[in-house]
């Protein structure tokens, strides 16, 4: 089972940095950071996604700095709403399938671990 990780959060903080320690955690998931908060109900438009070198700073709306505690009994839904209501930072999480990286929207009730595995399956 993966562990609970904290993430740092403040305007400083490069994308890649975050991108990498959610990784760590979760190798089958992938986080993306949007250059302002995105409807629940709208499609995700990657041409909105940030590029990994900007800083938090550069993609947000409140400018908290501070932890946000990432569990892997926490769904993805959970996850994006603390992200956008604690920090204006609008995320997206995309799940490994083969290849190919899929859009989470669909199953966001499922938890982290739920995704990871099913990535993971999906990728063998």
């Amino acid at each position: 089972m993966a562990q609970r990780i904290k993430i740092v959060i403040n305007d400083k903080r490069k994308i890649f940095a975050i991108q990498k320690e959610f990784c760590e955690t979760f190798p089958y998931l992938r986080i993306e950071f949007f250059a302002k908060p995105n409807k629940p109900s709208a499609p995700t438009s990657h041409k909105m996604m940030k590029h990994p070198a900007k800083t938090l700073g550069e993609c947000r709306t409140v400018h908290h700095s501070g932890t946000i505690t990432i569990t892997p009994n926490m769904t993805v839904a959970d996850l994006g709403d603390n992200f956008r209501n604690i920090y204006g930072l609008s995320i997206i999480i995309l799940r490994k399938s083969g290849k190919a990286w899929l859009e989470t929207t669909v199953t966001d009730r499922w938890t982290l671990e739920e995704q990871n595995k099913q990535g993971e399956a999906l990728s063998k």
